[in-house]
């Protein structure tokens, strides 16, 4: 299986620590480098490469530490308690909002990022246990079909359909 392509639901829960470590931090990485372009460009103006290399770092890192605290507080839960539930996703969530708060330097902004990540991270469980998608994946090409529009002022005498 290669590294990029390793998903986090490939293993079950408690198992292959190292898979969903490298899916979760794929997935935080590739939102922290895309947020710290749009901080670098359009909100914090860095002049120069090492500021600007440290404006990345500052966003991509805890955001990897983030999906890192989920990840190992899942999957060290799921293997402590034994089962296989929501509240094993919740204690993830409140996991990753205690980096949150160290991050942001706010116990306040951790906590109540905890208890978001951790309602979050239930109602993803919940949608894996009962078999429903809450942003469900969309077909692009469903809409890219070609109409035949009919702008005429009146109908084509061999096209009209006769019922």
């Amino acid at each position: 299986m290669a590294l990029s392509k390793t998903g986090y639901y490939d293993k079950p829960e408690g198992k292959d620590l190292f898979g969903k470590m490298m899916a979760t931090n794929t997935m935080a990485a590739t939102a922290g480098l895309a947020w710290s372009t749009v901080d670098v460009l359009m909100l914090s103006h860095p002049k120069g490469y090492l500021p600007t290399l440290a404006r990345f770092a500052y966003n991509t890192g805890p955001m990897m530490g983030i999906a890192s605290a989920f990840t190992l507080a899942t999957y060290l839960s799921t293997n402590v308690r034994g089962k296989d539930d929501r509240w094993n996703y919740f204690v993830g969530g409140f996991a990753a909002g205690g980096v949150f708060g160290a991050w942001r330097r706010s116990h306040v902004a951790g906590l109540v990022m905890g208890l978001f990540f951790g309602i979050a991270g239930v109602v993803k469980k919940t949608s894996i246990i009962e078999g429903w998608e809450f942003f469900p994946p969309l077909n692009h090409h469903a809409h890219m079909g070609v109409r035949q529009i009919d702008n005429s002022l009146m109908a084509d005498p061999t096209k009209v359909n006769k019922n």
